[in-house]
């Protein structure tokens, strides 16, 4: 592409944010403009001189406008290159105008499927076919055309054209978004299409898996300094994800903080009850759910104190100011907190302290208690990807099964739902103590369940007297529960199903613990 452009634009645009100003500039720079239906309707209205695309192709659109651009002079002046004489020859033989911008963008499909009550013809109707072609043949002969496909584009588009240059790497650039959105556009059409068929296997399950996200910010690094990172969203993220945060302020969000907020973010949905918890390097170090959130707060934050600075928090109910002043007490460290809302005086006395203001990142979720489908869950490994269905819903209370002589008594059944709620938050090989509906021990990442108890006891001290324990996956020994019953443990809930389960159940009725089995597992690598 030479730096003296030929001056002639094809416009052709669903989006028409900004257009007529951005064409108006082009016009003002030199350009012919080619345009078709509503979007020469729109620049018309807006005082901008427009050519129609039937008047260049010298034929109608057709059937509603669905044949429009499907048209050898519409795609011989996008795909042709005028250097060469085989090209040439052809441009000057059919009079065709060659194209040095391209501006496309593509009927709202997503946004169409998105509204409620909307019929399959309707959604059908808004599958593009000229734009993606146009848009791709652009794409592909970057090398002489400039691929033009959102609003926010436009500003850096005129300033290079205004000094007569659109030179390879911004055309490179701009072909490489302009791929990215055809093929997010194709991926939205095939997973509606496969969706219509209720006896459709989930793209899951299928030979071959695309996903699409878009770039959400560039971290400063990664889980280390020398590693980069990114953090990426789904253009349909569930509104109850951490995608649709609304971040209010504070420092940037790093790697590890937003690991961090999206494990307390799911911890702090399992209750209905006001409910805090405390997130260290993935891991709760405490949570507690109360009859206020302050009181929540209090027992979560109590549940390891040392582990707890400069930790994550998340709660289930709109910050207070009760447990704002409780969080800008000395003392205290915290990197980031998330939260469905903050009170006006809350969000105040959090970024207005001293050792507050605009340190700690603030995250608001309005939709954070609302059911979700966060889609399924992808883990990297070299080479390949694991998929799997994510971990969430609700438990089959119902189906727990009481196996020791001593069934649990009320309070510790309660403990015992609470402490499993927790359980399949924390690392494998995962060990809660709970007791009062709050966190007093946690054994977490080991490669032994009975190093876990050891932990999970030597964290909790003389808390775990009368406590509750719930175990993320079955003991295959007794020697589990011989340490629980010398910690002070009284009731215990594990999946049960070990070989060893008799001697286990044994071991709880030789104690007086009562045990319960749930029948669900639940591993977290």
């Amino acid at each position: 592409m030479s730096d003296a452009l030929p001056r002639r634009a094809l416009v052709s645009v669903s989006d028409k944010t900004g257009l007529a100003p951005f064409v108006s500039e082009l016009v003002e720079l030199g350009f012919e403009i080619i345009s078709t239906g509503g979007t020469r309707r729109h620049l018309e209205e807006s005082g901008v001189p427009v050519i129609g695309i039937s008047e260049y192709t010298g034929f109608p659109e057709i059937m509603d406008g669905r044949v429009k651009t499907l048209h050898p002079k519409v795609h011989g002046a996008i795909l042709g290159r005028p250097d060469l004489p085989g090209d040439a020859a052809a441009i000057s033989d059919h009079d065709i105008v060659p194209f040095t911008l391209v501006v496309c963008n593509l009927y709202p499909f997503e946004e169409t499927i998105s509204r409620a009550g909307v019929t399959v013809p309707e959604a059908i109707e808004q599958i593009d076919i000229g734009g993606p072609s146009m848009v791709r043949s652009a794409a592909k002969n970057h090398a002489y055309v400039g691929i033009v496909t959102r609003p926010e584009q436009y500003p850096r588009v005129l300033e290079a054209l205004g000094r007569d240059t659109l030179d390879e790497n911004h055309r490179r650039e701009l072909a490489a978004a302009a791929f990215e959105m055809t093929a997010a556009y194709d991926r939205a059409i095939a997973d509606y299409m496969s969706a219509l068929d209720a006896g459709e296997a989930p793209a899951t399950d299928g030979t071959s898996l695309t996903i699409t996200v878009a770039s959400r910010a560039t971290l400063r690094y990664g889980e280390n300094p020398h590693q980069q990172g990114s953090w990426f969203v789904e253009p349909d993220a569930d509104p109850a994800t951490l995608a649709a945060a609304e971040i209010l302020g504070g420092k940037e969000l790093s790697y590890n903080n937003l690991l961090d907020i999206d494990a307390a973010l799911s911890i702090v949905r399992e209750f209905t009850e006001p409910a805090a918890v405390v997130i260290k390097h993935n891991n709760p170090c405490g949570c507690a759910v109360g009859t206020t959130q302050a009181e929540a707060f209090t027992a979560a934050y109590a549940g390891d104190t040392v582990s707890a600075f400069g930790s994550i928090l998340g709660f289930n109910q709109p910050l207070a100011l009760e447990t704002a002043e409780m969080l800008c007490e000395p003392g205290r460290f915290i990197e980031a907190i998330i939260a469905p809302d903050y009170e006006e005086a809350a969000f105040e006395a959090l970024t207005t302290r001293p050792k507050w203001k605009n340190n700690v990142r603030l995250l608001k979720l309005d939709a954070l208690n609302s059911p979700r489908d966060a889609g399924p869950e992808y883990r990297r490994v070299s080479g390949g990807l694991l998929v799997q269905d994510r971990d969430e819903g609700p438990e089959p209370l119902d189906q727990w099964q009481a196996v020791s002589e001593r069934p649990p008594t009320e309070s510790e059944l309660a403990d015992l739902h609470f402490a499993w709620a927790v359980s399949k938050h924390v690392k494998s090989n995962a060990i809660v103590f709970a007791k009062n509906l709050a966190l007093v021990g946690v054994g977490a990442g080991q490669m032994s369940r009975l190093d876990s108890v050891h932990i999970a006891h030597r964290k909790a001290a003389d808390r775990s007297q009368g406590a509750s324990m719930a175990s993320d996956a079955f003991f295959p020994f007794r020697d589990g529960l011989d340490q629980a019953a010398a910690a002070g443990i009284t009731a215990v809930a594990q999946p049960g199903g070990s070989r060893g389960d008799d001697a286990v159940i044994q071991a709880c009725n030789e104690h007086n613990l009562a045990m319960v089995f749930t029948g669900r597992r639940h591993f977290k690598h």
